[in-house]
């Protein structure tokens, strides 16, 4: 049955014929997309801050009419007479249009950014011809001896008002108070009083300066504006991002499941012709049921058996490897003495040290507590770690073998060479899985590069630790640590200084 591959995800996450965006080009297009952001004339933009000036007006629709009605009434009170009445009228009606068009505004699903632009300076401009009228206002009889100067405050007031406000919408400012600050000083040049001069000369000054407070909260909102849009872009590259990774990770569980199949249902086909190989390749070269006439067949039977056997140890590597990362490897845990485990593997790796002229010297603590472990999975520790020192060590070398406890009360367990060791740089292609080195690659026998890799799996499946040291033709150390939770009968902690001199 032919294999059917899935093209949901890839349809509606991501299409995999385009190229990935490069980095250095994304971070150009967000500059410029920032840069063009940020420009006045933008619609996008725009758009958003005419609503936002229409939300403004909505909510502070109270503040400049209840000055109108306050000055109104004040004005009455005085005597000022029915004029300023009317005044109040017409300008209440003029901010009255103008709430109105921002409700409009704010609810518009579709706005067309010079029209309403247009039409709200429009409004303002009606709402200064009401401001214009108020500062064209007389009193000759009223009872305020200084109406001049309380129309300049009231002035101040609405223009600062306005100045908040309107802050939003570029050009408001000027479109409301040009014309009534013109005014104003002209009334004020006919009387020619120093008080009215001063006034007419603050409100002129207070114009820029308010147009500029509004420009500057204006470059506020648009800013605000801006990183509101950025964030969103963001927030929309994450929940790709995401969409992307789930289906990797989904594909990558899938891809990962099928490994294991694979690997367990080819591990006993493998296997099973394998052992025959073995059996038959042992018996053979061992000449059971009688001498082989020609020598060569002999030696042939030798290396049929010793690649057989290497296959079959790597089979067994894989599939370890396999159980651990799918966290299938079962720990068979139970009082064990770290002592007696690695003993046992130092006199069997003794033979082939031999072989290769290369001492293994041990430095074991006496009387080390008990571990809690999966001894058999110890073993294989340690016999990795001998395994690999004992290929990595010259004819004529040593190997050290320490075993005792560490700082924290735990124990370790420590083989080092003086092999040709390994660079830095390369240490974490050592401990990744069929990783090895360049050094080890030309000088050490055929490996798989499983065994570092099956240690740090099986420690940690302990809460324990790996560490590799080394040090270019001065040798490598590989630590073994497992935790004090390990330790059955718990021993007092020992100072830092007092475990690296017992290492030494």
């Amino acid at each position: 049955m032919p294999l059917q591959r899935s093209t949901t995800a890839d349809k509606f996450i991501v299409d995999r014929r385009k190229r990935h965006r490069n980095s250095d080009v994304a971070r150009a297009v967000r500059k410029t997309r920032d840069r063009l952001s940020q420009q006045a004339g933008n619609p996008d933009f725009d758009r958003e801050l005419l609503k936002l000036h229409a939300l403004s007006m909505t909510g502070g629709v109270i503040v400049i009419p209840l000055l109108v009605l306050a000055t109104a009434a004040a004005g009455l009170l005085a005597g000022v007479g029915k004029e300023i009445g009317v005044w109040a009228l017409f300008t209440f009606i003029c901010y009255t249009i103008v709430a109105f068009m921002a409700r409009r505004v704010t609810q518009a699903s579709e706005l067309n950014p010079l029209e309403t632009h247009r039409d709200f300076l429009i409004g303002h401009f009606l709402c200064g011809l009401g401001w214009a009228w108020f500062a064209w206002l007389g009193c000759e009889t009223c009872q305020i001896d200084q109406f001049q100067v309380a129309k300049a405050v009231v002035l101040l007031l609405a223009m600062s008002a306005t100045a908040i406000l309107a802050s939003s919408l570029r050009g408001a400012l000027l479109a409301t108070f040009a014309l009534p600050v013109g005014i104003y000083a002209y009334a004020s040049a006919k009387l020619w009083m120093p008080i009215e001069v001063i006034m007419a000369g603050l409100l002129i000054a207070s114009l820029p300066f308010f147009a500029y407070v509004a420009r500057q909260l204006n470059r506020s909102s648009l800013m605000l504006l801006s990183f509101r849009s950025e964030k969103d872009a963001l927030i929309a590259e994450v929940e790709t991002a995401k969409s992307m990774s789930d289906e990797a990770r989904r594909r990558a569980e899938d891809a990962n499941l099928a490994k294991s199949r694979f690997l367990a249902s080819m591990s006993h086909e493998l296997r099973t012709p394998l052992n025959a190989i073995l059996g038959f390749s042992e018996v053979m070269a061992n000449e059971v049921l009688g001498p082989m006439s020609n020598p060569t067949y002999r030696d042939y039977a030798r290396d049929v058996h010793d690649s057989g056997q290497h296959l079959l140890d790597l089979i067994n590597e894989i599939l370890d490897l396999s159980r651990i990362e799918a966290g299938r490897y079962q720990l068979n845990e139970e009082p064990m003495m770290l002592l007696s485990v690695v003993e046992d593997c130092c006199h069997m790796m003794e033979l082939k040290a031999r072989n290769k002229d290369i001492r293994i010297v041990q430095d074991f603590e006496n009387a080390l507590p008990r571990l809690f472990a999966d001894e058999r999975a110890v073993r294989q520790i340690a016999l990795n770690l001998l395994s690999n020192a004992i290929k990595f060590t010259a004819t004529g070398g040593e190997i050290r073998v320490r075993v005792g406890w560490t700082a924290g009360g735990g124990q370790y367990l420590s083989v080092k060479d003086n092999g040709p060791g390994i660079p830095e740089d390369e240490i974490p292609i050592v401990l990744s899985a069929f990783g090895q080195g360049s050094i080890a690659i030309k000088s050490a026998e055929q490996g798989t590069g499983l065994g570092l890799p099956i240690v740090q799996g099986l420690l940690a499946m302990h809460g324990g630790e790996f560490q590799l040291h080394s040090r270019l033709r001065e040798g490598t150390e590989a630590i073994a640590i497992f935790p004090l939770s390990r330790v059955m009968e718990e021993l007092p902690a020992l100072p830092t200084k007092a475990v690296a001199s017992r290492r030494r």
